[in-house]
C-alpha cells in the first residue's frame, strides 16, 4: 500500500484525506497547557465535535514530528486529514471556517483588540505567570529537569496580582475583556488562568471582579470538560471545579 502523499506548508501539513475517510477531528494536546486549552474551549464555542489526545512532547515521538517538527502542542488535525499546529493559527483558522460565533470580532478595531489581549496572555502573563508556577511545579517533574526552585514560585505568586488587577480594571469597564461580546481574549485568559487555579495558586478573594469575571468564564458549557480534567498525580485544587467558588 502506497503511503499518503503527505506536504508541509508553514505550520500546516496536508495528508491524502483518502487515508481518512470517516476520521474524527483530533486534537493532540497537554492538559496543562494554556494554549491546548484555548483551542478546546475554541472548538468548544464552536460547536465542534474533536477528540483529545495525550502528547508526551518530552518523548521523541517521530510520527508526531512528521506532524510538526517543532514538537510542540496544540496541534489540531482536521477532519480531512489537514494538520495544524501552533494555537494561535489554529484558533484564527477555526474562526474563519467556522465564523459562528465569532470569537475575533466583526470590526477592525475589535479584531485588534482581541488579538492584543491574546498576545498579552499568551506571552506576558505566561512569562510571568504560567511558566513560573504551572511548569514549575508540574512540568519539571515530567521532563526530569529537577525539583522546583522556590524563587521562581515565588515570582509568579507576585506577579499574579498585576495580571488580575488588569482583568478588574477591564471587566469593571466592559461586558467582556476585549468589549461587548465574549472573545478569544477571554478564552485565552481563563485557559492560564484555568491551569494555575487548578494548582489552587490564584488568589481569588484579593481581586473580587476578576473573581466574577472567571466566574462567568468558567459557568460556561464550553469551559465544562476542562474542569474534567484530572492530572494523574495532581489533583486539582478543592475548588476547581465548583462554580460558586
Amino acid at each position: 500500500m502506497r503511503r499518503p502523499n503527505v506536504r508541509r506548508l508553514g505550520l500546516i501539513v496536508e495528508i491524502g484525506s483518502a487515508r481518512y475517510k470517516g476520521f474524527m477531528r483530533a486534537l493532540h494536546h497537554l492538559w496543562l497547557s494554556p494554549f491546548c486549552r484555548k483551542v478546546r474551549l475554541v472548538l468548544e464555542e464552536k460547536r465542534l465535535d474533536f477528540q483529545l489526545k495525550t502528547e508526551a512532547v518530552w518523548v521523541r515521538n517521530e510520527a508526531f514530528l512528521k506532524l510538526n517538527p517543532a514538537g510542540e502542542v496544540p496541534v489540531l488535525i482536521e477532519v480531512d486529514g489537514t494538520a495544524l499546529s501552533g494555537s494561535d493559527a489554529i484558533c484564527e483558522f477555526l474562526d474563519e471556517a467556522h465564523p459562528e460565533p465569532t470569537l475575533i470580532g466583526r470590526q477592525a478595531v475589535s479584531r485588534a483588540e482581541a488579538r492584543r489581549l491574546v498576545y498579552w496572555f499568551d506571552h506576558k502573563f505566561h512569562t510571568e505567570v504560567t511558566k513560573n508556577l504551572v511548569d514549575e511545579k508540574i512540568m519539571k517533574r515530567f521532563l526530569g529537569l529537577g525539583e522546583p526552585v522556590s524563587k521562581t514560585i515565588r515570582a509568579g505568586h507576585a506577579n499574579i496580582h498585576h495580571h488580575l488587577d488588569y482583568i478588574s480594571y477591564l471587566a469593571d469597564r466592559r461586558r467582556w475583556l476585549a468589549g461587548d461580546h465574549i472573545s478569544l481574549a477571554d478564552l485565552a485568559a481563563a485557559a492560564h488562568l484555568s491551569c494555575v487555579d487548578y494548582l489552587g495558586d490564584v488568589p481569588w478573594e484579593q481581586h473580587p471582579s476578576a473573581k466574577d469575571w472567571f466566574a462567568r468564564v468558567k459557568s460556561r458549557p464550553s469551559f465544562r470538560p476542562l474542569l474534567e480534567d484530572h492530572i494523574p498525580g495532581v489533583a486539582p485544587a478543592k475548588h476547581y471545579a465548583d462554580l460558586d467558588f
